[in-house]
């Protein structure tokens, strides 16, 4: 599509050091990316840019450092894709609740399409501070989500939550439960991490999309081309 080629070639231009960038070349490119911006009186330069590019243009719009640029290019518009598709609040950390009351509120106030995993814990108990730590790692993974955590003596209901079932770890979502996993560690074993968290709730369906990170660091070899 023009629309395609004519941003692929202004954000070339854009790319191009000036200083080891030909004058010509770079008149090219500018005259490429916006053929009708100086000539939009002369009807006959309109339809001399309007055509195709030649094998002579081409050839000067090419270069070793196209590859970089190109590569430099399918990640800002695989990040823009992303950011445009990814809906709702990012938050990226782990709440700490004080009391029950925060516990309901975030339960009942956050937005539909936001899940809300709630770390249920108590000090000294065998497995809470590995599951709040496998948890803060996945809040930066799964910014969409939000993770948060409470001392079950501070709920309200701790009758509901004696140590045998800590650590527990409740999902939300539209003030719904939609996971209840008392005693994780019995899932998990007495050493999991946060990777071994991660698929144990994608077992379940309970985790979105992972978060787009991997385009920024892309090595050379391992992009797809785009045709």
């Amino acid at each position: 599509p023009k629309g395609v080629i004519n941003d692929w070639r202004k954000f070339k231009l854009g790319s191009e050091d000036k200083e080891i960038t030909p004058s010509n070349k770079r008149q090219l490119l500018r005259q490429l990316s916006s053929p009708y911006q100086s000539l939009s009186k002369d009807k006959d330069a309109q339809e001399k840019f309007s055509r195709k590019m030649s094998v002579t243009e081409y050839e000067m719009t090419q270069g070793k450092e196209d590859e970089t640029c190109l590569r430099k290019y399918r990640r800002q518009c695989m990040q823009e894709m992303h950011q445009q598709l990814s809906f709702g609040p990012h938050f990226g950390v782990v709440y700490d609740l004080e009391n029950g009351e925060q516990f309901l509120e975030v339960i009942e106030k956050e937005l539909k399409i936001t899940t809300v995993m709630v770390s249920i814990y108590e000090d000294g108990m065998k497995g809470c501070d590995s599951l709040i730590n496998c948890l803060t790692c996945l809040a930066l993974e799964y910014p969409l989500v939000k993770f948060c955590k409470i001392k079950a003596s501070n709920t309200g209901a701790s009758d509901r939550f004696p140590n045998h079932v800590l650590p527990a770890l409740l999902v939300y979502k539209v003030g719904e439960l939609i996971g209840n996993f008392i005693h994780i560690t019995e899932q998990l074993g007495e050493e999991f991490f946060a990777v071994d968290v991660e698929s144990f709730l994608n077992e379940y369906g309970l985790l979105p999309e992972r978060e787009f990170a991997a385009c920024e660091n892309t090595s050379d070899g391992s992009d797809v081309d785009i045709e």
